[in-house]
């Protein structure tokens, strides 16, 4: 029966240490011969593999030992990063169809559209300043710019630029905006607000 551990205690001017079992047991005595296959020589704290066995005195000794080679698990951005597109896209679909309906004042798919081209280019200046250790857009004015309604052009950005898309407390925020963003635009669009500053603005632009 083959048990994973961890080495610990590892001696490398005398090629020995031990390794301790993943969920507790008896450690085992680990010696550099006792690997089947070495590309590297051991550390302490390596994941390995190995068969325990008791040596002649009675002390267990591991065996038949493996390097355990982890895969990376795909975070939950990862995961969101092959989605960044295609959601702006359907959203600004959306939008677009609701205005050829009637239903959306072209003033929200004007406003969207500017607000992710700013976006947009907040990004990709952010991302050329941290290469070149330059100054830095504070990323607050990121998720401000996002909550108005730049968080398509955000969400573009975050999958061209690959920026922002692998920081946990980053992503947090930011899809919060994208929640409220997104319920105010219903409440907009439901209490027709947006089509009372339609009209003021045609009127204004008439006048």
């Amino acid at each position: 029966m083959r048990y994973v551990g961890r080495i610990t205690d590892w001696n490398d001017d005398r090629g020995f240490g031990f390794v301790t079992p993943n969920g507790g047991g008896d450690r085992a005595f680990v010696h550099i011969h006792a690997f089947e296959r070495r590309s590297s020589r051991p550390t302490s704290g390596q994941l390995i593999s190995y068969e325990p066995q008791k040596d002649e005195r009675g002390r267990l000794k591991a065996t038949a030992i493996r390097a355990v080679v982890l895969q990376p698990e795909r975070n939950q951005s990862s995961r969101k990063s092959g989605l960044r597109k295609p959601i702006a896209v359907v959203f600004f679909a959306v939008l677009a169809a609701g205005w050829l309906l009637g239903k959306v004042p072209p003033v929200v798919l004007l406003a969207y559209a500017a607000l992710s081209v700013v976006a947009f280019a907040m990004y990709g200046m952010d991302k050329s300043a941290a290469r070149n250790n330059h100054w830095r857009t504070p990323e607050s004015n990121l998720h401000i710019v996002a909550l108005l309604g730049g968080w398509p052009g955000a969400l573009l950005a975050q999958d061209v630029f690959h920026h922002k898309s692998k920081k946990t407390e980053f992503q947090s925020v930011f899809w919060t905006t994208v929640g409220l963003n997104c319920m105010a635009l219903v409440w907009l669009l439901a209490s027709r607000k947006a089509n009372a500053v339609q009209t003021m603005l045609d009127a204004l632009m008439g006048s």
